[in-house]
């Protein structure tokens, strides 16, 4: 499995998540070997960058610890740690178990305290459950019906990376001149010696200080992904092996049967879409300004979102008889206003992304400071 995948939408991902960062072809590595462990011989950065592009892994399975402290207010991380869905991955640290064996047969478990969400794909099938309500759901990929393992194509849904080789596939999906790529010190995780690669922006106008990847000093792939958010001396983001196993998992563990007692719904609006190879556009109705690092994610909410007096458009749909959108509305009321000769809007703020929800409804967002937000809501008018 090539840790170097064409994946086009990781261009308009990053600045949404902060932890994918887009960064162009042809960077300027440095130099600088590995102030290694004993155990392991000194390999440079551009070494290490090979390793990660010719990585190959029939499968795995594994713990995952990750942990997020974006600053995010007290409203936003209700669901917290120990919750077993998917919104409690932007805050607190939670645990997920993960088998791979290839890019048709993968599966995702996110444990928490009162349960449990599990993802699991198998060729063309793709089954979503959750054991709080004791509901799933069951995907057919487009695509994929009637081909045999391996041609199917899609992959698991998830907010965040589900294991740290994602994670590290979104932050290296190329490098450019705009990032200093360094070697730090070599690190044992889950019982492996790794060596460090350390991704730094140059662009100060980022949030991002640094980003750590952890490198399995055997398989090439990493272990471990840390995102340092300017200003700090923890991770903002942080996810790692605690127990990794290389041995190819059996299928047993991609096939899913839904427990007794399970309301089971086939879903109809497949939760993996993908736009042809090559095409880096952003999603319908997304666009980005600028590259890197300080690329900027611009849209609308979507029909029937939060809107009206809070973004200063028309009336939220379903605001009269909908508890929701008041609510929405309401929680969007607590972000600061904010204006300039770019206009006016609230501004959202976290430890590595900053959203400017602008008076006329629109939404920029990014791993940026407020000021790179402005920059661009002017130019915008």
């Amino acid at each position: 499995m090539s840790v170097f995948k064409n994946r086009p939408a990781l261009r308009w991902l990053v600045p949404v998540a902060a932890t994918a960062v887009v960064i162009g072809g042809g960077a300027a590595i440095g130099t600088l070997g590995a102030a290694a462990d004993p155990a392991l011989p000194p390999r440079s950065a551009a070494q290490l960058l090979v390793d990660l592009q010719t990585a190959q892994v029939d499968g795995f399975s594994g713990t995952v610890v990750q942990r997020a402290d974006l600053g995010l207010p007290a409203l936003a991380s209700l669901a917290g740690s120990g919750s077993s869905d998917l919104t409690a991955l932007a805050s607190g640290t939670h645990t997920l178990r993960v088998w791979y064996a290839g890019p048709d047969r993968a599966r995702v478990a996110l444990l928490g305290t009162l349960g449990e969400s599990d993802f699991v794909r198998n060729g063309a099938d793709l089954w979503t459950w959750r054991s709080q309500d004791n509901t799933a759901t069951h995907y057919t990929l487009p695509g994929t019906a009637g081909q045999g393992p391996g041609t199917a194509t899609g992959k698991i849904p998830a907010g965040l990376p589900s294991t740290p080789q994602e994670a590290a596939d979104q932050a290296l999906a190329a490098i450019d001149p705009s990032t200093e790529v360094t070697v730090g010190r070599a690190a044992t995780i889950a019982g492996r010696h790794a060596y460090e690669l350390i991704l730094r922006p140059r662009d100060t106008t980022s949030l991002v200080d640094q980003i750590r990847v952890a490198i399995d000093s055997r398989e090439h792939v990493p272990l471990r992904f840390e995102v340092f958010a300017a200003g700090t001396e923890k991770p903002a983001f942080e996810m790692a092996f605690t127990q990794v196993d290389f041995d190819r998992p059996g299928d047993s563990h991609f096939t899913f049967n839904p427990p007794p007692g399970t309301q089971v719904t086939e879903g109809t609006d497949h939760p993996v879409r993908q736009k042809p190879r090559g095409d880096s556009a952003a999603p319908d109705g997304l666009s980005t300004v600028g590259t890197g690092w300080t690329t900027v994610l611009v849209g609308r909410p979507p029909a029937g979102g939060a809107t009206g007096p809070a973004l200063g458009g028309a009336p939220a749909a379903g605001a009269a008889n909908g508890a929701p959108a008041e609510l929405m509305n309401g929680l969007l009321d607590a972000f600061p206003k904010v204006s300039g000769d770019w206009g006016g809007g609230r501004l959202f703020t976290t430890k590595l992304v900053n959203v400017l929800l602008l008076d006329d409804g629109r939404v920029l967002a990014g791993a940026v400071t407020p000021q790179r937000l402005y920059e661009v809501a002017k130019g915008l008018n």
